[in-house]
């Protein structure tokens, strides 16, 4: 895998319709930067209640999905323009798994969660179904924790340092959040592995509680009417 490019963008104003926010996906590519623990140099979070923070300082998405992009939206894209820090040649959803690190430049991150779409990606390319497109395809990209601090360079190689043993992949963590793939069992899964964000691992614990709660309901009322 290599690091084709590195974007970083401000928090920006933006009227969409009816809406006005802050916005930090509209990213452009720079030389170099320097990762720390909370962020990429010169790129900050509009929303740090949904984004950044430890288990979410970079967000990865492969270039080997931009030509499907392109043929989806219509028109060609440029490294960056699914908000992503870095933008990864060879970056595959159905090898990568959550837990494994890599070293790129003088950095060490970790896969900490699979991205979770929100409106702002849809607002940025004029379409809504991008949303349910990223979910029907598992190429959400993925977050990461800094493991290292470091200085990375476009073309840098973005090399496996370390295959966490529990195997559960970026798409199936899409497939369990999204389609409830395995059920509880996908759940237990996911929620076995300690690297898991705090923000997936607090949402899926829910999850995973509600659902024992229903299957309890059930038992009780099928006992009740035998």
């Amino acid at each position: 895998m290599r690091l084709i490019s590195i974007n970083v963008s401000l928090p920006l104003p933006v009227t969409v319709g009816a809406q006005s926010y802050d916005t930090a996906i509209y990213k452009m590519p720079v030389a170099g930067a320097f990762i720390s623990r909370l962020n990429v140099e010169g790129d900050r979070q509009a929303d740090p209640s949904v984004h950044g923070g430890p288990d979410k300082a970079v967000y990865a998405y492969s270039f080997d999905h931009y030509p499907h992009w392109e043929v989806f939206l219509g028109q060609s894209l440029q490294p960056g323009a699914f908000g992503e820090n870095l933008t990864i040649a060879g970056l595959d959803e159905r090898e990568v798994c959550i837990g494994d690190a890599f070293e790129v430049g003088g950095a060490l991150v970790q896969i900490t969660q699979p991205r979770q779409p929100c409106f702002k990606l849809a607002n940025k390319h004029g379409r809504p179904d991008v949303l349910k497109e990223m979910r029907r395809t598992d190429f959400s990209g993925a977050y990461f924790r800094v493991l290292r601090e470091g200085q990375v360079s476009a073309g840098d190689a973005f090399e496996l340092a370390a295959r966490h043993p529990g195997g559960v992949t970026v798409a199936y963590a899409c497939q369990v959040n999204y389609f409830q793939k395995d059920g509880a069992d996908g759940l237990r899964r996911l929620l076995a592995v300690p690297e898991l964000s705090e923000a997936w691992r607090g949402r899926l614990s829910e999850r995973l509680t509600m659902d024992y709660l229903e299957r309890g309901r059930r038992q009780q009322s099928a006992r009740h009417f035998s």
